[in-house]
């Protein structure tokens, strides 16, 4: 059996910068303030990091973000529920062909590696129905640093299976440079895909596995096989 672990934004999706949004209301309701979140780089962070930094960068000491974390974390995620549009995002090309396809493989196992919140992962892929492709993954909630979710994501999947995946029997399906680099962590294989924000020449630099423009006609590569 293969473990097939999917980043979400840049990989399935793209929310047209509405998170981004989100999360500066939700800061500036909750610290005042949103560190210098235009010049940042979402890319591969968890949603935990993000916060950290924008506000470490903002002059805030550790121990007040992380005592106000909780409550940041309630409103940016009520924040992207309300205002979250279907309308304004995108399913990457490929993505519908390929998930319908590997969900009815008995051979595989699909779940998630991503830095979202899972509330927040879920309230994205409920837009256009993805939650059914997953029920289990690593999730932004559990670590600050994405370097520690794929070990998660293995445990679950083999409660999830009832059976223990190595390293080579699982991929990393993501678009960016930590998402290359949390495989590597692991030695696990890892197909890198230039839908997100990062360059295509970016991600070849990181040496990922196998490098992609996008996911269209995408069923048959060799990342996906047995």
């Amino acid at each position: 059996m293969k473990l097939i672990l999917f980043d979400i934004d840049g990989t399935l999706i793209d929310c047209g910068g509405q998170a981004r949004v989100a999360f500066g209301e939700a800061l500036t309701k909750v610290f005042g303030e949103t560190g210098p979140i235009d010049e940042y780089d979402f890319s591969g962070k968890t949603d935990t990091r993000i916060v950290v930094d924008l506000m470490t960068l903002a002059g805030r000491p550790r121990d007040q973000i992380a005592a106000t974390l909780p409550t940041l974390r309630e409103e940016y995620l009520a924040t992207l529920e309300r205002t979250l549009s279907k309308d304004r995002m995108k399913v990457l090309p490929g993505i519908a062909s390929l998930l319908d396809h590997l969900a009815v493989r008995d051979d595989v196992v699909l779940a998630l590696v991503t830095g979202n919140w899972e509330r927040g992962a879920r309230i994205k892929l409920s837009r256009h129905d993805l939650n059914r492709y997953f029920g289990f993954g690593g999730f932004g909630d559990d670590v600050l640093d994405r370097n520690l979710l794929p070990p998660l994501a293995l445990e679950r999947a083999a409660v999830a299976a009832k059976r223990q995946f190595r390293p080579d029997e699982a991929l990393i399906v993501g678009a960016s440079v930590l998402d290359v680099v949390c495989a590597r962590a692991y030695n696990i294989p890892c197909l890198a895909v230039c839908t997100g924000r990062t360059a295509h020449e970016t991600l070849a630099a990181e040496g990922p596995t196998w490098l992609v423009v996008d996911l269209a006609d995408s069923i048959e590569h060799p990342a996906f096989s047995s």
